[in-house]
């Protein structure tokens, strides 16, 4: 199989491009160095279709090596039936190859190895190709092959026995199972029931059919879960009448052995057939609706990782709770831990407590000049908002406070990285210590959790661990080298994400760091155990603002930093001046001609443009781009909220059937997937992302069950 071939094919890209591509991917080149500094060699692959391509290469190379075990078995048992060899050589899928040699694999004792033992494997082939001229009886054939020693007493057993031999080769048909299999999935049902009748979160599959064709994936996923729970029963439905009717023509009953023939249809079709397929359909409906999941909770983790910092601001943390208290602590505009404390104004009627917390964080407003407060989602957040919301009446004017998730803060907190970070506080202190950071940060504050742990998916313990392990590590790597990273201060978790650095090299950089200083690139040659591939790797995406070296402040790859400097020299612009960025490069090198610039220093174009780029605007964040997230000076609590009330709110999470946005309120509301958008939207991904601020509108509330209804969609389509 021509795999680069095929992976041109299925992404509609040119076939030099994969080759190239997959050049450096096998080089034991990264993703995200690929994408930014070999875009003349791939024709600018982006980093989310190099990582789909170089998913897509190890697959189909393990496909290749499944193949070759296949016919090096084929081999060992003498098969040398060229139809077969060619079908498994040519076999496109999985699903294709294992059909193929089901016929030739090792199957533990069944009825029909049994009837072969019996010698029955010639009636089985006299009943396939029975002459509809002959006049003899099935049972007059099967006299031939009563044998009471070979246990077959009498001519039933035998006709038994041939058509368990039939009935197996029915199944083992790789042909006839894919036309099958393809029915099922085109007009096959699935049906769930209640497995006990009690109430439970899965009332609304006790009785439901759907469409194996559309059954959405949070449905597959849910009907899964309540079938391992216990709480339903799950079954294929099909037109069994259709199906027995597509086997028949293939394996046609003939003059007087029409009966038996047809017998063994049936039961390869109920005994057989569908059992197996049916298992083959959930499973490929579980697998597709966890790559769908595994998608959409790298959506929502890239969209909550690429959130815009909140910078320059004094931060308040807030880790709300009931009986032990509130946990406080101010970090600095770099994250720096200022102070810490203890808060109780979560519980009514402890008048003191709240005095005394007001009066201290008056304190620290004063004396550390605190203009924002980040409040945990958790376990009394909504009394906390309560109490800061007043007292931001007492405060200066400027300061407001926003609600941060905490998902994945408790998971830190009670990491070995939390404890060595800050090992003279209590697992809640540093919770309140990664709240305030991952407002004023989310990208380097977040990196240091398994993104499994940050909770902006569904299912997602239901999902190939492995599988979602992987998307979400790549999402953090694309995340945190687009954004690149100041080495001179990094945590090592965040360095860690780096391109051709690991969590060790990581830890040697900053042991390096904390013993000699780093403030170069050059000077990362020196890192113990940072060989000339690593630097090669991950040099371009760490920066040195206070370098000497001032394109080691932007994105420039030392391997460019020649022709770049010629091209300052080539456009009269001092070296030094990059450090504030040249506003006018572009059309400097416009009136020098680009086309002479790229021949003179020998850069690509493409490369070319790029170094203008950062020579225009050097270390450019691209999380400037988006609109800041909402600090809030008021509170408002579910019973204010009346239909048609206009808000604005933050996407916390987005899902196949639709968006939860925070609205201020606590609780979040829902944002239907039909109403998102006047336009039909397959799924809400390609309305809103996690992170985004959006205007919607209360559609209704249950402040019974805590449920909000919104809708994108404002009166008369607003």
């Amino acid at each position: 199989m021509d795999i680069n071939a095929a992976i041109a094919s299925e992404f509609s890209l040119d076939r030099g491009r994969v080759d190239r591509a997959v050049q450096l991917l096998d080089e034991g080149n990264t993703v995200p160095f690929i994408a930014r500094y070999r875009k003349e060699a791939t024709g600018s692959l982006d980093d989310q279709v190099l990582r789909a391509l170089s998913e897509r290469l190890l697959q189909l190379r393990s496909l290749d090596k499944r193949r070759e075990e296949i016919l090096h078995s084929l081999e060992t048992l003498g098969i040398t039936d060229e139809k077969v060899l060619s079908g498994i050589r040519s076999a496109a899928t999985a699903t294709q190859l294992e059909d193929l040699y089901r016929p030739y694999r090792p199957k533990r004792r069944t009825r029909a190895s049994v009837a072969r033992e019996k010698g029955l494997e010639g009636l089985a082939a006299a009943l396939i190709a029975f002459p509809p001229s002959c006049a003899k009886t099935p049972e007059e054939l099967a006299e031939g092959y009563i044998s009471p020693e070979k246990d077959v007493p009498d001519a039933e057993s035998a006709l038994q026995g041939a058509r368990d031999i039939i009935a197996e080769m029915i199944s083992d048909d790789a042909d006839l199972r894919g036309r099958v299999r393809e029915e099922l999935r085109r007009r096959g049902t699935v049906h769930c029931k209640a497995a006990k009748e009690e109430d439970s979160v899965y009332a609304m599959y006790y009785d439901r059919k759907e469409a194996v064709s559309s059954m959405p994936g949070h449905r597959v996923l849910a009907m899964d879960r309540g079938e391992k729970e216990g709480f339903l029963k799950v079954s294929l439905l099909c037109d069994d009448e259709k199906i027995l009717s597509l086997i028949s023509a293939r394996y046609p009953g003939r003059g007087n052995a029409r009966e038996q023939m047809e017998e063994a249809v049936r039961d390869a079709w109920k005994r057989l057939l569908f059992p197996s397929l049916e298992r083959d359909i959930r499973s490929e409906m579980t697998e597709k609706a966890g790559t769908a999941a595994v998608r959409v909770f790298a959506d929502n983790l890239y969209s909550l990782l690429m959130q815009p910092p909140i910078r320059g601001k004094v931060t308040l943390g807030v880790d709300p709770g009931f009986r032990t208290g509130c946990k406080l602590c101010v970090v600095d505009e770099n994250g720096k831990v200022l102070a810490t404390g203890v808060g109780h104004f979560t519980i009514p009627g402890m008048t003191r407590g709240r005095e005394e917390a007001a009066r201290l964080i008056k304190g620290w407003v004063e004396k550390y000049h605190i203009t924002a407060i980040a409040i945990g989602n958790g376990t009394a957040s909504r009394e906390s908002e309560q109490f800061i919301a007043e007292l931001l009446k007492e405060l200066p004017a400027g300061v407001a406070y926003t609600i941060v998730s905490e998902a994945g803060a408790s998971v830190y907190s009670a990491s070995k990285l939390g404890a060595e970070e800050f090992p003279d506080f209590d697992v809640s202190l540093r919770s309140a210590v990664s709240i305030a950071r991952r407002m004023q940060d989310p990208l380097a504050e977040l990196c240091k959790i398994d993104p499994r742990s940050i909770g902006v998916g569904q299912y997602q313990h239901d999902l190939d661990q492995k599988a979602l392990s992987a998307a979400l590590d790549g999402v953090v790597e694309r995340c945190v080298n687009s954004v690149g990273v100041e080495a001179s201060t990094a945590s090592a978790s965040l360095l860690s994400h780096v391109a051709g650095i690991g969590p060790a090299l990581a830890q040697g950089i900053v042991r390096y760091r904390e013993e000699n200083g780093l403030y170069s690139r050059a000077q990362l040659k020196k890192v113990p155990k940072l060989g000339p591939k690593a630097f090669e790797q991950c040099a371009g995406f760490l920066r040195f603002l206070e370098s000497p070296e001032p394109l080691d402040a932007t994105a420039v790859h030392p391997e460019s930093y020649a022709p770049a400097k010629a091209v300052l020299t080539a456009l009269g612009v001092e070296e030094s001046a990059i450090r504030g960025g040249v506003p006018d490069i572009r059309k400097r090198a416009a009136a020098y001609g680009t086309q002479r610039l790229s021949r003179e220093t020998g850069l690509g174009l493409i490369t070319l443009n790029d170094i203008l780029s950062e020579m225009e605007k050097p270390g450019r964040d691209p999380r400037d781009d988006l609109p800041a997230p909402i600090l809030r000076t008021d509170v408002m609590s579910i019973s204010d909220l009346k239909p048609g009330m206009e808000l604005t709110g933050t996407v916390r999470n987005v899902v196949d059937f639709g968006a939860f946005v925070d609205i201020g309120v606590h609780q979040d509301g829902l944002v239907h997937i039909s109403r998102m958008s006047k336009e039909y939207i397959r799924h809400p991904s390609q309305a809103v992302s996690t992170g985004d601020i959006v205007r919607v509108w209360v559609l209704g509330v249950d402040e019974k069950k805590q449920r909000i209804s919104l809708s994108m969609i404002g009166p008369e389509g607003a």
